[in-house]
């Protein structure tokens, strides 16, 4: 019961073959019997049976009545504190729901808890130093993922049907492949930010991780309040792009081999991949979408604090306050008095570099009138907790951070919607990503492409 999906539980809620009681209580013992992942900051068992019972006695509310869905503790439950992984909102409950969550709230779906993160989402690991690092299921002493990585390691686990992340440079994406699930992330804009503590204005947004794209389309629909329905397109009719540079640069060997059969699986199902070169592509993190992050940050969290957390720690504060080495060595950057001279380098990225950036794919895409470009989500698989700085890659040391948002980052930097997909098993039993990236508005279009690739690749075993 708890594998089952999103939409066959609501399905089998709507018949009344189980009660949404029945089946809250069934994750709650899921919950429970994988409490070593560390995936949840906030589990209130009590709570969640009595909104169960609730949906039990009420008439259907909506597509997703009755559906217990986990929230990244970034984003705003009026009901549950919402902490963003760091000690200085241990006690904020902000007045009202995010907006994402007051969509999925309307569609008939619950809050089951608040999951693990990276400490203010600025970090890949989830190696979290407030509340205790959430672990990868296929192999506990090893990354999630992040800053959504309790929200993979739940998923993965079987904690839930559907969680919901927050992804500025591949932090759905990301964890969605560590931890062997799908991660899906909006093209910038489609989903409201208003309630989630920020990192950027121009790169964030919320999006879901399920254990199927049929499942994050059922969750994308909800929140849109769209139609539930995807094109239907024979897989030999698709158009894929392989970037012949940037995306498949120094692949970790186990990863280059799970790629290498998923790209002959798939020219062997019919798929047209059509090498793209995507000409001039900078390195985004350094060049264009790190820059504006930095920026942006100190301004945006600022503000989230004034307006949804009046009574708490300021700015200043909430920064001395940070207690994951690598988060406070970043964010007290923002303090420092040369932090006004980023502004160029800001007004740079944003009127230039940004642009530049999206006109590339935009070009990438119509030249070869291409649905989606294709690539390892990740260039490795999940490293060890605790090695927060540097990875092994290629025989050399890599700094980690950069490392893993390498083909993450490019997308989002644009504002691109991206989906991670499962590819594989690397020889040491470690899930790998297959990413898309797609044109931006094509958010049906691209879930509706990962749903084809999805139905021709092997299935990943359980955790």
């Amino acid at each position: 019961m708890r594998y089952w999906s999103a939409r066959a539980t609501c399905q089998a809620i709507a018949a009344r073959t189980i009660s949404v009681e029945e089946y809250t209580r069934e994750l709650i013992v899921a919950c429970a019997e994988n409490k070593a992942l560390n995936a949840f900051i906030t589990m209130d068992e009590e709570r969640a049976l009595r909104l169960a019972k609730t949906k039990d006695n009420s008439p259907p509310s909506g597509r997703l009545h009755g559906l217990p869905v986990a929230i990244k503790d970034a984003i705003g439950t009026k009901d549950l504190p919402t902490t963003a992984g760091t000690s200085g909102l241990r006690g904020h409950r902000p007045a009202r729901d995010a907006q994402v969550v007051a969509r999925l709230a309307e569609a008939g779906a619950f809050v089951l808890g608040k999951l693990n993160m990276h400490e203010l989402s600025y970090g890949t690991t989830s190696n979290n130093a407030a509340f205790g690092a959430a672990r990868n299921p296929y192999d506990q002493s090893r990354i999630p993922g992040g800053s959504s990585g309790g929200a993979g390691a739940a998923i993965a686990s079987g904690m839930a049907p559907a969680a919901l992340g927050t992804d500025t440079g591949g932090s759905v994406r990301i964890p969605a492949a560590l931890c062997g699930v799908v991660g899906f992330r909006p093209s910038i804009g489609r989903y409201s930010q208003r309630g989630i503590v920020p990192v950027s204005h121009t790169r964030d947004t919320a999006g879901p991780l399920c254990r199927s794209v049929d499942d994050a389309a059922f969750i994308d629909a909800a929140i849109m309040a769209e139609p539930d329905r995807l094109d239907s397109v024979a897989i030999v009719d698709l158009r894929l792009g392989i970037p012949t540079n940037h995306y498949f640069d120094k692949l970790h060997g186990e990863t280059a081999a799970v790629m290498t059969a998923t790209l002959e699986h798939l020219r062997r199902a019919g798929c047209k991949l059509i090498d793209v070169s995507l000409d001039g592509i900078e390195t985004p993190e350094e060049a264009c979408g790190f820059p504006i992050a930095l920026f942006e940050t100190k301004s945006v969290l600022k503000r989230y604090l004034a307006e949804n957390a009046p009574d708490g720690p300021k700015f200043e504060q909430l920064i001395d306050l940070v207690e994951s080495p690598d988060v406070k060595a970043i964010l007290s950057a923002m303090l420092a008095p040369g932090y006004g001279e980023w502004a160029a380098v800001y007004r740079d990225a944003m009127e230039n570099r940004r642009p530049k950036l999206q006109n590339m794919f935009k070009a990438g895409f119509a030249g070869e009138r291409l649905d989606a470009i294709l690539f390892p989500t990740t260039v490795l698989p999940a490293t060890e907790i605790g090695r927060d700085d540097v990875v092994d890659l290629a025989g050399q040391e890599a700094p980690l951070f950069p490392t893993f948002v390498h083909n993450t980052d490019p997308g989002s930097t644009a504002g691109l919607p991206g989906i991670s997909i499962p590819a594989g098993l690397s020889e040491s039993g470690l899930p790998i990503g297959l990413g898309l990236d797609g044109p931006f508005g094509s958010d049906r279009c691209l879930l509706a492409v990962a749903r084809i690739l999805e139905n021709a690749l092997p299935s990943l075993p359980r955790p």
